[in-house]
């Protein structure tokens, strides 16, 4: 490191400098992947030393985490007013946010997974608050207190089925669910588990 990295280096503190290192954190993830992701690369990439990243992060996977946790960004739930407004609203939202997220997740962290013998959907739970409710559970929550839905036990398989499959979609293709796919999980799979009424004749 050079001294004017030092300096650098030196002037910045408490959350700044967090934001610093897991800024170079991401970076050297998203360009070298979990075989790369080390104390050594991201404090080259933040122009720190490693002791830094140690007073913070005691092994590589809390760095990770604390990484993840800063881009795994919520994503918004709709509220349109009805079941199906709000299903293929929060797809098209997940669509949008979780594409390159997802990419990330398959690829670079392959490694990540094999080491630690999780699984994406435990990554997940992990990066989650706790005691949060998922995004189809508000939703069909909205819909029981509107009376779409009869307030009965469901599943929690069925309830988040939208979202695994459009997951499934984003891994088998690595490109953005087309909104026929979308409107084809919420409408010819999703709402007929949940006992709705079909869909025909139902527009965008």
């Amino acid at each position: 490191m050079s001294r004017r990295d030092e300096r650098d280096a030196s002037r910045r503190r408490g959350a700044k400098l967090e934001d610093a290192l897991l800024d170079a954190a991401w970076e050297v993830l998203l360009e070298h992947g979990y075989h790369g992701f080390t104390f050594e690369a991201v404090a080259a990439r933040a122009g720190t030393s490693r002791p830094v990243l140690y007073r913070r992060w005691a092994h590589r996977d809390d760095l990770l985490l604390a990484t993840l946790t800063r881009y795994w960004r919520p994503i918004a739930v709709p509220d349109t007013g009805s079941l199906r407004g709000d299903a293929i609203g929060f797809l098209r939202n997940a669509d949008a946010d979780r594409a390159g997220m997802i990419t990330l997740m398959s690829v670079q962290l392959v490694d990540y997974f094999q080491d630690t013998g999780t699984s994406l959907g435990e990554l997940r739970d992990t990066l989650l608050p706790p005691g949060h409710p998922t995004a189809f559970e508000t939703i069909v929550a909205r819909a029981v207190e509107r009376g779409e839905l009869p307030d009965v036990p469901r599943r929690a398989r069925v309830v988040n089925l939208p979202l695994d499959l459009l997951r499934h979609d984003l891994f088998m293709t690595m490109r953005p669910v087309p909104d026929e796919a979308i409107a084809e999980i919420v409408d010819e799979v999703w709402l007929p588990l949940l006992g709705t009424p079909p869909t025909n004749g139902r527009c965008w």
